[in-house]
């Protein structure tokens, strides 16, 4: 199978949507299982709605794609995401054993995959996840630029 990485990164960008239309940071994520393409999980951020700081999107949506396969396993599935993922996330798909990480923009502040961290790729760890970058990063990082354009229009942080 092809990995049709726009397709996949379109259904994390309306994840994202959502997230920002909650009042949350827009970040969306899916999981697909490489086999087929299937679609096992999307989830975006929802920090703000659960009061949750472990709510990050790609959490929600490790631990759904976990649940739906029975497995903690996420070995040849893919993990697609609007933003490079946090230390937090970045840990949590080592530890998945996730094959491929796919991510959009990415997080100078926060960014542990390539920008300040690589721990998805560090040899000193036991899995080591294939890395493809800059996927619709124009698009994703125009979404966080606007969003937070518009919380500082409204006098929030």
């Amino acid at each position: 199978m092809n990995p049709d990485y726009d397709a996949w990164m379109e259904q994390a960008l309306a994840q994202a949507r959502a997230a920002g239309e909650a009042g949350d940071v827009p970040v969306g994520c899916v999981i697909v299982r490489e086999a087929d393409g299937q679609v096992l999980a999307a989830a975006h951020n929802r920090r703000v709605l659960d009061n949750d700081p472990t709510a990050h999107a790609e959490m929600l949506a490790i631990r759904a794609a976990a649940a739906k396969l029975g497995d903690w396993r996420l070995e040849g599935c893919t993990l697609v995401v609007t933003l490079e993922p946090c230390a937090m996330c970045a840990g949590a798909i080592v530890l998945a054993r996730i094959s491929r990480l796919v991510y959009g923009a990415a997080d100078p502040k926060a960014g542990a995959v390539d920008t300040l961290y690589r721990l998805c790729s560090d040899e000193r760890l036991n899995h080591r996840v294939e890395i493809v970058s800059g996927v619709q990063a124009n698009e994703c990082s125009w979404l966080l630029t606007e969003f937070f354009r518009q919380q500082r229009a409204l006098g929030k942080k």
